[in-house]
């Protein structure tokens, strides 16, 4: 028996983007009134939807040749599919405010007080409860974030990649730039506006899976982020 947990934010028009990303927009392609030769229908039954979107919309995950120029051939398409199905931890930052900043040492001392150890290919989730707070508000883009010295800490533990809620996984204009540099420089990644993280808190861990579209020379994608417990058969 296996417990799935969906980490990933729906997709629709009008949905919060960082600053400048393209705006999400939806809108009917074809109905099946259509398909079917009806004229002048009553209803209209989407068929196919058009979707314009950027790659870095809801929850998704960053290529490496997205931090900075020099990594350009480091597409989305040529990342192995072993850092997006991993091991994962979640760990509890929720007393954190606005634009505060997590640290090495809080990371350190927070896996010590759950008994939890970050191991060489994990995935290691923030659970900042940023999302349930302020989705979609005035405050959505002034949330938590890692520092740089937690960026090199996490990236020379050699994990796969770290998850946030926020839309970016530094505070924009203090750590957000350089966080994204170190993870290219040490070959992880991160995904960003993930939900549900308080269901995961205080349950150890589990398999994380985040697969991404296979985007030719792509800068990132959208992912369907899942995390899964295995359960105990019952033998009875």
């Amino acid at each position: 028996m296996i417990e799935i947990i969906d980490l990933s934010q729906e997709i629709y028009s009008g949905m919060p983007v960082y600053k400048s990303l393209p705006q999400v927009k939806m809108s009917v392609h074809n109905t099946h009134e259509e398909w079917d030769g009806i004229k002048n229908p009553k209803t209209s039954t989407p068929s196919v939807y058009k979707i314009e979107m950027g790659e870095h919309t809801g929850t998704h995950v960053d290529a490496i040749n997205h931090m900075a120029k020099e990594y350009r051939e480091q597409s989305i398409d040529t990342m192995p599919l072993s850092m997006f199905y991993t091991e994962g931890i979640c760990l509890d930052f929720s007393h954190k405010g606005l634009k505060e900043l997590i640290t090495h040492t809080e990371i350190e001392e927070t896996c010590k007080k759950v008994n939890l150890e970050i191991k060489k290919g994990d995935t290691v989730l923030f659970y900042t409860n940023h999302y349930r707070k302020h989705f979609n508000a005035e405050n959505w883009g002034n949330g938590p974030g890692i520092t740089v010295e937690a960026a090199r800490w996490l990236g020379e533990k050699n994990i796969s990649a770290f998850g946030v809620e926020t839309m970016s996984p530094g505070v924009p204009g203090i750590s957000n730039k350089e966080v994204h540099r170190i993870c290219g420089e040490l070959g992880f990644t991160h995904y960003e506006n993930m939900i549900n993280l308080h269901l995961l808190i205080n349950r150890g861990r589990f398999r994380f899976i985040g697969l991404p579209l296979k985007i030719r020379g792509g800068t990132g994608s959208p992912v369907r982020a899942v995390a899964i417990f295995e359960k105990e058969k019952d033998t009875l």
